[in-house]
Formats: C-alpha cells, sequence, structure tokens
C-alpha cells in the first residue's frame, strides 16, 4: 500500500519541482538580460503608444454603474437559462412552465428599467415630475 502511495505521488512531486525550476529560471532569466539603468521615462505611465496627459481622478457617471449592474443581472440570468436548456428534456413540461415564468419576470424587469428610465442616459425627465414642474410654474 505505501509503494502505491508513492508511485501515485511522484508525477505531483515532479510537476511540482518543474513548475519551481520554471520559475526561478524565468527569473533568473529577467535580470540577466533586463535593463540595468533606469532613465527618467522608464516609471511613466505609457497606455497604447499615447503618453497619458493630466490626472486620472475623475469622476465617472453612474449610468455607466447602472449599465453593469444590470449586465451582471441580466448575465446571470442567462447562466440559468442555459442550465435549464441543457436539462430540458429531463425536466418536462413543469421546467418549460418554470422558465416560461421565469423569462416572463425577466420581460417585466427590463420594462419596469426602460419605462422608469434607468437605461436612459443625460437629462432624465419623468412624467411625475413634468406635471410636478408645470404646476409650479403655473401658481
Amino acid at each position: 500500500m505505501v509503494n502505491s502511495y508513492a508511485n501515485e505521488i511522484w508525477p505531483l512531486a515532479i510537476y511540482f519541482f518543474m513548475v519551481i525550476m520554471l520559475v526561478v529560471t524565468m527569473l533568473v532569466l529577467s535580470w540577466l538580460l533586463g535593463q540595468r539603468r533606469r532613465e527618467a521615462a522608464t516609471n511613466d505611465p505609457f497606455e497604447s503608444g499615447v503618453v497619458s496627459v493630466g490626472g486620472s481622478q475623475i469622476r465617472i457617471s453612474v449610468e455607466f454603474y447602472l449599465v453593469a449592474i444590470f449586465f451582471v443581472i441580466f448575465d446571470l440570468e442567462t447562466v440559468f437559462i442555459f442550465a435549464w436548456a441543457i436539462a430540458f428534456f429531463e425536466l418536462g413540461w413543469q421546467g418549460y412552465l418554470a422558465m416560461v415564468v421565469f423569462i416572463a419576470i425577466l420581460g417585466l424587469v427590463l420594462v419596469y428599467e426602460w419605462r422608469s428610465g434607468a437605461l436612459e442616459w443625460g437629462n432624465k425627465t419623468r412624467v411625475g415630475l413634468e406635471s410636478a414642474q408645470k404646476s409650479a410654474e403655473v401658481k
């Protein structure tokens, strides 16, 4: 029994040793072939061939975060739909009806987001705000 365990562990030990040797070799080669002296431009941030100018501390609009959250939510639902599609025949009519309800709820959520203006960028004017502003102007 001990002999079979040793036979099973040898490939793992050899693999681990080879990984360590590869990492050490890459670090030594980087040190040997790397740049010895630093120039003024070495520490400058560089993106896609363009030297960056200005600061990076800008305010990002909330709409970007909302779109990212909506993407994550609807992307997660896509995972559920794919899992359902794989088990479609095993689930039968109950699974089909459950997915129809699930997709209907997703559709209602999308319609709600659309109607509430969550998907609109720029100046948001909602129906309730417009009527309140008009009544305030009349007075």
